[in-house]
């Protein structure tokens, strides 16, 4: 069904939006959803950073001094 809209259906839902909402509605709109992603994309980078040091800390070598040195 919404593979065959086209342009024109699609131009026709964007002037039906914009009458019903107005543009300023639509520009604070557009702008939460852009603060939106900026937060999602900040949390992924910090979730792949705390999982990478978190492996940099499992990967560290514990083993005592004096058995350092029999080696």
């Amino acid at each position: 069904m919404l593979n065959n809209i086209g342009l024109p259906g699609l131009l026709l839902i964007a002037i039906v939006v914009l009458v019903l909402f107005g543009r300023g509605k639509i520009s604070s709109l557009m702008g939460e959803v852009g603060k939106g992603i900026t937060a999602f994309k900040k949390g992924v980078d910090d979730g792949k950073q705390e999982i990478e040091d978190q492996a940099a800390d499992v990967a560290k070598d514990v083993t005592p001094e004096k058995d350092k040195e029999k080696a």
